[in-house]
């Protein structure tokens, strides 16, 4: 997993008062697109309480009948979303020009902005194919801006190894001095994979007005006192003064632990939903609607 990108030994700050759980979540089995079973992990009941945060879906099958279909040609509006490529070789096209190939270990940061049409379409016939899908809303001056596209190689990815053997990919935001590969000014988006041996801990800080998740995909961690296990979603509570979260590895778990910790700055303002577009109110999603069907996100 090494890259230039690599810091060994990297010191790390410690967090005096961690926050705690607020509560788990299992997600819901779902198909999307031409029949890609995935978990939808964050949901639309928990848009506010995760804000900026609007969707957040896991996939991972060695059985092609689970991806093959992949996501056909589809619209977004307002939002970015951010594919994180654990296992598999996806390729991206839009209607902004744009094309990418994302394959393991990298990542795919769109902004829809005002509008445009893209798919997300397999490029293996067979094996393994396992990532996830993040959906961060745009504060409404942004919501109409041009669309962006980048594609982030495996290798591009800041990492550091801390002096307890805790590997850290920084996708977003900035860890420990390390800066991640993407920032985003307004809403500060934190996005770390953490690998942690048996009965290893990693502290990270975190202001204590962010909304924080840790989604555990390998073995399970314990926050506070609390085991988050595998395949589960804890969102961690707003604790005034905290600042910022602890996790451990349980001493007995057989094989590294490995979660997802992401947070980010509430954007505190009103979310209007319909599918894939994402706006402030009835009347722009109505509008949305209308310059899709119009054909003015492009081909």
């Amino acid at each position: 997993m090494t890259n230039a990108n690599h810091h060994a030994n990297h010191p790390t700050d410690p967090v005096a008062t961690p926050r705690g759980i607020d509560h788990i979540v299992a997600g819901v089995s779902t198909s999307d697109g031409d029949g890609v079973k995935l978990t939808r992990v964050l949901q639309q009941p928990l848009q506010k309480r995760l804000d900026p945060y609007l969707m957040l879906d896991a996939f991972g099958s060695d059985n092609p009948g689970d991806y093959i279909g992949g996501f056909p040609s589809h619209p977004h509006r307002g939002f970015e979303t951010v594919t994180y490529m654990i296992a598999g070789r996806m390729r991206h096209r839009d209607s902004a020009g744009h094309e990418g190939l994302l394959q393991n270990g990298g990542v795919q940061w769109m902004t829809a902005g005002r509008g445009l049409v893209h798919s997300e379409l397999p490029e293996q016939e067979d094996g393994l194919m396992e990532g996830f899908q993040l959906w961060l809303n745009l504060p409404a001056k942004d919501k109409m801006r041009e669309p962006w596209y980048r594609d982030i190689q495996s290798e591009e990815i800041p990492e550091y190894t801390t002096a307890a053997g805790v590997h850290v990919r920084v996708i977003a935001g900035a860890s420990h001095g390390i800066e991640g590969a993407v920032r985003r000014e307004h809403t500060e988006p934190l996005y770390l994979d953490i690998t942690l041996p048996p009965g290893a801990e990693f502290a990270q800080p975190l202001p204590d007005d962010h909304n924080a998740l840790v989604y555990a995909f390998r073995e399970s961690v314990w926050i506070a006192g609390s085991e988050v296990p595998t395949r589960r979603m804890a969102i961690l509570a707003n604790d005034p003064g905290s600042d910022g979260v602890v996790l451990r590895a349980g001493a007995t778990n057989h094989s590294p632990a490995r979660a997802l910790l992401i947070a980010g700055k509430p954007l505190h303002e009103p979310i209007a939903q319909y599918g894939p577009f994402v706006m402030n109110t009835q009347e722009q999603l109505k509008e949305a609607v209308q310059d899709f069907q119009s054909g003015k996100f492009g081909a």
